[in-house]
């Protein structure tokens, strides 16, 4: 390791050599001054003009030295020069050379006589030359967005060696879904180019996708056509509807009108070259006759979806013949269909979203579905992209061990003839799992993706912590080495670490961040990028903090955590707010958190009196688990802790019964031989019924590793009717990491007002 950051160190202290060759180094600049002119192409186009900018600030930057920027015909061609854009210069030094197979994005760098050439495709073309001799040959490095985040070496005296360098990536498409990455000019100089990069035309601009995705309801809103065709919408059940549903893919009138819509957009912005036509963000296929018969021919559901937007796709290119159509392969359409193939304009975009992120896609066992439909859409799709998920939708701020399939997976993409790659992160969180470091290297894998991604977050460390660089890899590695052990599915929707960071890992994990702390400290740039960085084991340790508790006092090791919890909270809200977290989940901001995470460690007061269950059973075979010990998803939207006379210690969790989400939960933590043998499991929950009968609501046991409920429980209302606290037994079970009981209403508001639990807890069952 410390060979490696070594060898890193001296990377971004000297040049690197792209090609090669016995020509003499050119001495562009010496002393601080130089010779050399920047000959502008005579009809460079905006982004060529900036990439000429670009040059020189940088150049100057780093040498001190200014070179002018003249235009080309005003350069005497004999004279020292870097000629920037596919001009009339460039193509009379290489008149053989075919430029329109750089297509957009790719590049051209060479060195002839005492002549640096940088060109490249257009519109990016000769910026992306510009920054990746910057980068590889001049050693400026842009780890990130904000001011601080650019390292600039300085070098009064920069020869440049021989270079011979012509790349055109596979990846037309590239994004990076990171608050950090989308910002210009940083956008750019990543060779980011997708829907949400900020960058401006003179920086060469960005894919634009008209409707983004989910646009079904967008092009046939339910408002507006609902009450007059509810034929258009999908048949479930015998009935028509458009809640939780799609489109009747069948229906002609129904196609005919969304094609007129997608028209009208396409008019008003004919320049953005694709458009989204895809099925909403749910599930509710159309289960009508004509549907259901396409279903069957084509073996999945993708087969009706394929042959509406083929036939939809067909009509926009009658008038936009250049227009690309942009449809989904996501969840219920995600296997490829039998027959029907799609058509010459239309872009396939299949999405990860089910798959084990602690497994490469191509190879590991627990994604061997999406391997193979993966393979299956190569085989027939035109344009083929990618919807990667990377990462914790159910949880931004916490650890999610991934880093080590990234390239693997970039790189089955694109042997399956992938052009286009969304790399979807947590764009609405600051203090995620290494957000910075994430939108680095999926820059630089999805432009390269021979790159070695070792070497890339080595570099990285290096180049963004300093000194701190090498507990932060020690740390990066304990995590995966970790997750991989456990043999965890680790999803996109993981709401805690308990199925694979055991008490050892986390307590290890504390010691690597300190470390790493005392060796930045006093400097406080990089002092703030290791807290923030820590943000996602602070947030750990509060998720599981009496639970870990428990465990180090029954197994007898360390516990690491903070000695007063309620201070670490308000601590842990501070740094956050200062950080400007955002989101701590998808779609939930971190306001909304604060509540449950100062709720978590009420002030002490009388214990709750032991169940009738665990009466004369000693401390060791029993376990209590009390509302801080419960994971809550979306508080306090879905769940809130409330003060609840009725509950053992005052307080419950209390979820609305407007939605059907398992929002209360608690996590099995993973130390082996803390639940060794079989625990019987109970849950006290009571309800406030408007209604007489009906289900109240669910509780479950729910074992990740085998992706499927050990027990589910539909209480009746009858049984709960009376708003008064009932025991319900889950029976006697193996406990193991990875396993989870929870809680979720039905969505029955109109029988329901609410659902609260007081508490869980496991008595260990005896021989």
């Amino acid at each position: 390791m410390h060979a490696r950051i070594l060898f890193v160190a001296l990377l971004l202290a000297l040049p690197v050599i792209i090609g090669g060759g016995s020509a003499m180094a050119l001495p562009l600049v010496t002393n601080g001054q130089s010779d050399y002119t920047i000959a502008l192409a005579t009809d460079a186009i905006a982004p060529e003009q900036t990439a000429a900018l670009e040059l020189q600030t940088f150049l100057q930057q780093v040498t001190g030295a200014v070179l002018p920027i003249k235009p080309e015909a005003k350069v005497p061609a004999d004279a020292p020069q870097i000629v920037v854009g596919p001009g009339e210069r460039f193509r009379a030094a290489f008149p053989d050379f075919d430029l329109a197979k750089l297509k957009h994005d790719g590049i051209a760098i060479r060195t002839e006589g005492n002549r640096l050439y940088l060109a490249g495709g257009r519109p990016r073309g000769t910026l992306y030359a510009v920054y990746t001799f910057l980068e590889d040959t001049v050693g400026v490095r842009w780890w990130g967005s904000r001011e601080d985040e650019t390292f600039v070496p300085i070098k009064p005296s920069l020869d440049i060696p021989d270079l011979s360098e012509t790349y055109v990536p596979k990846l037309q498409y590239r994004e990076a879904f990171y608050r950090g990455a989308f910002p210009s000019p940083y956008a750019a100089r990543s060779k980011c180019n997708g829907h949400f990069a900020q960058i401006p035309e003179e920086f060469g601009g960005h894919y634009n996708i008209l409707g983004w995705c989910h646009t079904f309801y967008a092009l046939i809103p339910p408002d507006k056509y609902f009450a007059q065709h509810p034929e258009w919408f999908s048949l479930i059940d015998g009935k028509r509807t458009y809640e939780g549903a799609q489109l009747c893919l069948t229906n002609e009138e129904m196609r005919q009108e969304l094609t007129r819509n997608a028209l009208e957009w396409i008019r008003k912005n004919p320049t953005a070259g694709i458009i989204s036509i895809a099925q909403n963000d749910c599930w509710g296929p159309c289960q009508c006759p004509n549907c259901q018969r396409i279903v069957d021919e084509e073996g999945s559901q993708s087969g009706p979806l394929i042959r509406f937007v083929n036939a939809v796709a067909a009509e926009i290119a009658k008038e936009y013949p250049d227009f690309l159509v942009e449809t989904l392969a996501y969840q219920y359409t995600r296997q490829a269909p039998k027959l029907v193939k799609p058509g010459p304009n239309v872009i396939v975009r299949l999405c990860s979203i089910e798959c084990s992120f602690s497994q490469p896609l191509a190879t590991g066992p627990q994604n061997a579905k999406f391997a193979e439909d993966m393979r299956q859409w190569s085989a027939i799709s035109p344009q083929l992209y990618v919807w990667d998920y990377v990462t914790d939708f159910a949880n931004y701020m916490i650890p999610h061990p991934n880093l080590r399939v990234l390239a693997d997976n970039i790189r089955f993409f694109v042997d399956n003839k992938a052009i286009g790659l969304f790399e979807q992160g947590d764009a609405g969180c600051s203090c995620s799992d290494f957000p910075e470091l994430r939108a680095w290297l999926f820059a630089h894998l999805m432009w390269d993706p021979s790159r070695d991604p070792e070497q890339l977050i080595a570099e990285f460390l290096q180049g963004y912590y300093g000194p701190a660089a090498r507990p932060l890899q020690e740390y990066i590695d304990l995590i995966h080495d970790a997750v991989e052990k456990s043999g965890t599915y680790l999803t996109c929707y993981m709401p805690d670490t308990s199925s694979w960071m055991d008490l050892d890992t986390i307590n290890r994990a504390t010691e690597l961040f300190a470390e790493a702390a005392r060796l930045v400290e006093g400097d406080p740039v990089l002092s703030a990028r290791v807290r923030r960085a820590r943000m996602p084991l602070d947030h750990t340790w509060l998720q599981r903090y009496k639970g870990l508790k428990r465990l180090a006092k029954m197994s007898g090791k360390p516990f690491l955590g903070p000695e007063d919890p309620n201070a670490f909270v308000e601590e842990f809200i501070a740094t956050a707010l200062a950080f400007d977290v955002g989101q701590y989940r998808e779609g939930a901001s971190f306001d909304g958190l604060i509540p449950s995470l100062r709720g978590r460690f009420p002030a002490p007061g009388s214990p709750a009196a032991r169940p009738r269950e665990a009466e004369g059973l000693p401390d060791e075979d029993w376990q209590d688990v009390q509302q801080g010990d419960f994971t809550l998803a979306n508080p306090p939207t879905w769940v809130n802790v409330v003060d609840d006379a009725k509950a053992s210690d005052g307080k419950a969790a209390c979820m609305p019964a407007n939605h059907t989400q398992w929002a209360t939960q608690f996590s099995i933590e993973g130390d082996a031989g803390s639940f060794a043998g079989k625990w019987h499991c109970y849950v006290v929950a009571r309800c406030e019924a408007r209604a007489d009968t009906g289900i109240a609501f669910q509780i479950g046991l729910y074992d990740n590793n085998k992706r499927d409920n050990v027990i589910v429980m539909n209480v009746p209302i009858e049984q709960v009717k009376d708003g008064e606290y009932k025991t319900f037994d889950l029976g006697a079970h193996e406990l193991r990491g990875g396993m989870y009981i929870w809680l979720a209403p039905v969505n029955n508001p109109d029988a329901v007002t609410a659902i609260y639990t007081d508490r869980i807890f496991l008595l260990r069952e005896r021989e």
